[in-house]
């Protein structure tokens, strides 16, 4: 599932291709045709996400509504557009580009006050500027769950996924295991200020990239990482392989339907 950072780039991409335009719209597939007529010939007013929620403002008219889920995607390209194939749940299409959307779990043209009740239930996301962190605080604060499970939690910090989690712990050194209620405030400050840069990176970047310089392959003569998740990490999918930092072998264990990883020499508990 793409991380908050994806998301957000996505909004700013919808923008800069379509934004203060007329569109186009379509759904091939058949299974947002209500939604894609009513859009059809409107334009797009604003562009925004909140964890890993798509938000496309069409005025008066309302929201489009995208969560891509585990098998969503969402593919650019130039004018013309080709011919749509028949799993493109949305195409949208301006004089210059197009953008078709397959598999997402939600595609659905809501209300104003639809929103608002989304942006309530979701925790507060690092790449919102305007979020406060400390209202995931007072939930972690006084929580006997594991920090690597309450990273993960949506209604609590919005944005975190796998990657971020894993790697954000280990930047810091905190054992995955750890309580909320054990972590102390300044460590969860130096979480969310972290998390603010590197997923701000991520969207300047498109990908995830978490080592510090002196941990590079070029700092350290050893070869780049490669993976389809994109770029240098310390333990998102290492296990077994020596940590960067004290040469250990990385862990890999189940928590909350996901695999974590971790060091169990830099992060103590």
């Amino acid at each position: 599932m793409p991380e908050g950072h994806t998301i957000h780039r996505l909004a700013a991409d919808h923008f800069e291709r379509f934004g203060g335009r007329s569109v186009r719209a379509s759904s091939p597939q058949g299974k947002f045709s209500d939604g894609a007529e009513l859009v059809d010939g409107r334009r797009l007013e604003d562009s925004e996400a909140h964890g890993k929620h798509l938000f496309l403002g069409f005025g008066a008219l309302g929201w489009i509504h995208v969560h891509l889920g585990l098998f969503g995607k969402v593919n650019f390209g130039d004018a013309p557009a080709p011919p749509p194939t028949d799993t493109v749940r949305l195409r949208l299409a301006g004089p210059s580009a197009y953008v078709d959307l397959r598999g997402p779990t939600t595609c659905s043209l809501i209300t104003d006050g639809e929103k608002a009740a989304i942006h309530d239930r979701l925790g507060p996301d690092p790449l919102r500027p305007a979020d406060d962190p400390d209202r995931a605080w007072a939930r972690i604060s006084r929580s006997r769950t594991t920090i690597a499970a309450l990273l993960m939690d949506q209604k609590i910090i919005a944005g975190v996924g796998n990657v971020y989690r894993a790697e954000v712990l280990f930047r810091h050194g905190i054992d995955p295991y750890r309580p909320g209620k054990d972590l102390t405030r300044d460590e969860w400050s130096a979480i969310w200020s972290d998390l603010v840069e590197l997923m701000r990176e991520g969207v300047r970047n498109n990908r995830i990239d978490t080592v510090r310089p002196e941990h590079e392959p070029e700092a350290m003569g050893r070869p780049p990482r490669v993976d389809d998740h994109g770029g240098e990490v310390y333990v998102y999918r290492r296990a077994h392989l020596p940590c960067h930092v004290c040469g250990g072998e990385i862990r890999t264990a189940g928590l909350a339907a996901r695999n974590l990883f971790w060091c169990a020499t830099c992060q103590q508990r």
